[in-house]
């Protein structure tokens, strides 16, 4: 496995602790529980740093929830301390996207209303700042792949749903 960093997915959010032996409630991000492969490495953030921890135990809370045990995380101390913070993944570590972000090429981009935005015909992957090239009715353009701006992502329909900045598509 390649480093962690650059090619790092936000899939979660630990909301709280659950009981006193280290246990968390997550709530997912984008992906369904189907898509995370327990078997790899999530990775949260100290002082700005990716710091890896393995799934112990998951179990699915609905759609988008899930009460986790991670390794080194035993007491309510351990557990309280990652209240709030992020939960990441390596793109590739993603169920069926063997080759991360590349497997997006294909797939069609739709903005917060489910609008057609264009399909993706490319990525790059630029330190710090991944893009996407879509091919829309006015000609290319180049999308971050930030996270934060990822709404849904729909294998079966094989669809993109992003909160795309207005001024990119003007």
């Amino acid at each position: 496995m390649s480093p962690a960093g650059e090619n790092l997915l936000r899939i979660a959010q630990v909301l709280k602790s659950n009981g006193t032996d280290g246990a968390l409630i997550i709530g997912l991000q984008a992906f369904g529980p189907e898509d995370i492969d327990t078997q790899e490495p999530v990775f949260i953030y100290f002082d700005g740093l990716p710091v890896p921890f393995y799934f112990e135990s998951f179990q699915e809370k609905g759609r988008n929830r899930a009460l986790v045990r991670l390794t080194g995380v035993s007491s309510l101390k351990d557990a309280e301390e990652l209240v709030g913070q992020g939960i990441f993944l390596q793109a590739d570590a993603l169920d069926g996207e063997e080759e991360g972000f590349e497997a997006l090429i294909g797939w069609m981009l739709l903005d917060k209303n489910r609008e057609e935005i264009g399909e993706i015909t490319d990525f790059e992957d630029i330190p710090g700042n991944p893009c996407l090239y879509v091919e829309t009715s006015r000609g290319q353009i180049m999308i971050p792949l930030h996270e934060e701006l990822i709404l849904e992502v729909d294998e079966e329909r094989q669809q993109l749903v992003m909160d795309v900045p207005a001024g990119l598509l003007a």
